[in-house]
């Protein structure tokens, strides 16, 4: 029987008879028909079965996630659709069972869900997106995970930033700059932090774009919360926002006439927004750096590792660097 190796590509040994046999060791009769979904951390797949609709199988990356913490990402899911919001979560596999084991592979089944992003430029959606949230939030807020990480922006940066600097990527030439900036960010977040005081942390969806949100005969559906973790509850509200900042204030205006409907919001966690866009950037690099063994990386991310990307990745966080030193979002309204 195939393992995964403990060297440089967990995902060497998922080969399409893998995943089938995976899924009919769940208890489904599947018909050969196999195709890859976009998905770089996991490895995702719409399988088709015997006189049945395709499902979904996702194959989690070896060693990311413990047991404990996914059996809770499930778990909360669960909560989430016992609360009738419209969440697409995986399909039980045994009494409080969401997972399944083969070669050493853990993975996940879920009903086949299509749909289209949003239309965010309309304020009913945004209105209902954050009806939505509010009631997640809701329920997130009934008790913390145990396993899950807590989303910690400054241990986050610090530790990208030690990683990328010894991991050979960041060009030498610009280590000195690179390494500086990060120390001025790090002051500027430090700022925003304080004016946010202490907020409440509560479980999240975690990754709240707008590819994470379907709608589907005029329903709204979230999905993938494979990246849930305790956080402030505007972590699942700023990616929601673009454009420039009169947009986003709209924006964020119509999320929050629907968002207040079902939750509050403590309007301080505004200062954690730029904290929290800066740590995705600073993040997404590094994820990029960590995951570069797996061939699907250097194929689908050739730019990584050229020095202009670098060039252009410093100057998008000194343009950070200049956001994080201006005011809060300002808001319309009740919310000004």
């Amino acid at each position: 029987m195939a393992t995964v190796s403990d060297t440089a590509h967990p995902y060497q040994h998922l080969t399409p008879d893998v995943v089938l046999d995976a899924v009919e060791s769940a208890g489904f009769q599947v018909n050969g028909r196999l195709f890859p979904l976009n998905s770089y951390e996991n490895r995702v797949y719409q399988v088709g079965l015997e006189d049945s609709d395709p499902l979904i199988a996702k194959f989690y990356r070896p060693r990311r996630w413990s047991q404990a913490q996914l059996t809770e990402e499930h778990q909360f899911v669960a909560e989430l659709a016992d609360a009738e919001i419209p969440v697409v979560g995986a399909l039980p596999l045994g009494e409080n069972e969401y997972l399944g084991h083969w070669n050493e592979f853990t993975f996940a089944l879920y009903p086949q869900r299509g749909g289209q992003a949003p239309d965010v430029s309309l304020p009913d959606t945004l209105f209902r997106i954050g009806q939505w949230l509010g009631r997640i939030h809701r329920v997130g807020s009934v008790k913390p995970f145990q396993h899950r990480p807590t989303l910690e922006i400054l241990n986050t940066i610090e530790h990208c930033r030690d990683y990328l600097l010894s991991s050979g990527f960041i060009p030498d030439d610009l280590h000195e700059s690179y390494s500086t900036l990060i120390q001025h960010l790090v002051k500027e977040i430090s700022h925003n932090l304080e004016a946010a005081g202490t907020y409440n942390s509560l479980r999240l969806h975690g990754d709240c774009h707008l590819g994470n949100i379907l709608m589907r005969e005029q329903r709204i559906l979230f999905v993938d919360f494979d990246d849930t973790r305790q956080g402030p509850a505007v972590q699942d509200i700023w990616l929601l926002l673009s454009g420039d900042a009169q947009e986003q204030a709209w924006q964020f205006g119509e999320i929050m006439d629907g968002y207040e409907q079902f939750n509050s919001l403590d309007l301080r966690e505004r200062y954690l927004i730029e904290p929290l866009r800066t740590m995705r950037l600073v993040n997404q690099a590094a994820w990029l750096a960590w995951r570069w063994d797996d061939p699907t990386f250097p194929q689908h991310f050739p730019w990584f590792g050229q020095a202009r990307f670098w060039s252009d990745h410093i100057l998008v966080l000194r343009e950070q660097l200049a956001n994080l030193q201006q005011p809060p979002l300002s808001l319309p309204g009740q919310f000004g």
